[in-house]
């Protein structure tokens, strides 16, 4: 059996992809929050009802497994396909936004469930992203991952009022 805890993280550090830091290393923040970012988007993924919603994230999700490891990495090139990647995200923003009804007014979250959870997703992807800002103006981290970041918290903003307009 394979044991959970290694207990090799017990004196404040911990390993990267290819190296080892300090617990509180903006590297270690930084894949933190978008590991809550992906927890908070499995929360909205059971509690949506559109099945194009639940698609998107479940897309997203696997996404945000090579942005980790990007961001859990000294060296990089986790994420070489990143300009496919905003593009294909840029599409279903541009698909989804073209059958929404235009906005007259602010959003005030808790519509439904699935989309009161993609607010709160989108949240908490604006402090990764906020975070990834960090890494990259110290040059620790490739621009891309912040340019995936906004576009991902612009998405979630659109999946929530998708969630709401289009409600099953």
């Amino acid at each position: 059996m394979i044991k959970v805890y290694t207990k090799t993280g017990d004196g404040g550090t911990t390993r990267l992809v290819d190296g080892v830091v300090q617990k509180d290393d903006l590297r270690v923040e930084a894949y933190g929050t978008i590991d809550e970012a992906d927890s908070v988007l499995g929360l909205a993924k059971i509690n949506c009802v559109h099945h194009r919603t639940i698609e998107i994230i479940v897309l997203v999700q696997l996404q945000l497994k090579t942005i980790m490891a990007e961001t859990a990495s000294f060296k990089g090139g986790w994420f070489e396909n990143a300009s496919v990647e905003i593009e294909k995200m840029e599409a279903i923003i541009d698909e989804l936004s073209n059958n929404l009804t235009p906005l007259t007014q602010l959003i005030i979250p808790g519509g439904k469930n699935g989309s009161a959870y993609l607010h709160f997703a989108r949240t908490v992807v604006r402090r990764a992203e906020r975070i990834a800002v960090r890494l990259m103006f110290a040059n620790m981290l490739d621009k891309n991952v912040v340019v995936y970041l906004n576009r991902l918290s612009d998405l979630c903003f659109v999946l929530a009022r998708y969630e709401d307009e289009y409600y099953c």
